[in-house]
């Protein structure tokens, strides 16, 4: 009889509806399931929010209990790092664009903590959101770059009734920023309805961008198409491909993306 399987869903805690759908595919594809709640300093840029990021461990904790959910693993940063942490794992390529640009280090932050709870807790497959369908990329290189004996599982991004994408600093925006963000899934909608309609593509992401600025939100760090395996810009519609962006609404940065079926 062959060993159970073991399924890790890493998590930065202030966990909602989308982690929830992401342990009960872990369940459906595992006999365990693990979680991690591990709020990572490495991530976090010097003027980025790793202060007020939203901490609620116990009612995480019975939220992943109620789902299902059989081993929570909880590290303080001196588990992951301790005196004398001297290593960083960097991905180049799929990590240097778009969020790697806007924040630097970034993705070397998230490589080295995934790359250090894989190696800890050794699961046989990991599930991660495609909201962040750059860090899933990154993470995917990593995994075969450095032969970790990993499934990596990506799963669509789970969105509120009104479309907008469910995450931990949606409780950072006011009640009208909260409608406002509305304007960035229904800008990518938009977006790709016209790119699968024939408009020009460098039409389309201008058009996109402006109805972000129009719609309430400040700035724009990126608003693309990209090839969904190598997330390199593209100026007409080949393959599998992603439209991403993320952009600034009052103090808070949303990012989200859509699928684009190819012709």
């Amino acid at each position: 009889m062959g060993s159970a399987r073991l399924a890790l869903v890493p998590t930065m805690g202030a966990l909602h509806a989308g982690h929830m759908a992401l342990i009960e595919e872990a369940s459906k594809r595992a006999d365990k399931v693990a979680a991690t709640i591990f709020v990572n300093p490495l991530q976090f840029g010097a003027n980025e929010d790793l202060g007020r990021y939203p901490r609620r461990e116990a009612e995480d904790a019975a939220m992943l209990e109620q789902a299902g959910c059989d081993l929570l693993w909880l590290p303080a940063v001196g588990d992951i790092y301790p005196d004398g942490f001297a290593t960083t794992v960097r991905v180049s390529g799929v990590s240097e664009r778009w969020e790697g640009k806007a924040r630097p280090g970034h993705f070397d932050g998230v490589a080295t903590v995934v790359a250090k709870l894989l190696l800890s807790v050794r699961p046989d497959v990991a599930l991660f959101g495609e909201k962040d369908f750059q860090q899933l990329a990154v993470i995917r290189q990593m995994v075969r770059d450095l032969a970790i004996p990993v499934e990596i599982v990506g799963m669509p991004t789970v969105r509120e009734a009104d479309g907008l994408a469910l995450s931990s600093r949606n409780a950072y925006l006011s009640p009208d920023e909260r409608q406002q963000a509305l304007t960035l899934p229904r800008a990518l909608e938009a977006a790709r309805a016209a790119i699968l309609s024939g408009t020009e593509v460098s039409d389309v992401l201008a058009e996109g961008r402006d109805s972000l600025l129009g719609g309430g939100f400040s700035q724009v760090d990126y608003f693309a198409l990209v090839d969904a395996g190598t997330l390199e810009p593209l100026d007409q519609p080949q393959g599998e491909m992603r439209l991403i962006a993320a952009a600034m609404i009052g103090t808070t940065r949303l990012i989200d993306n859509v699928m684009v079926e190819p012709r």
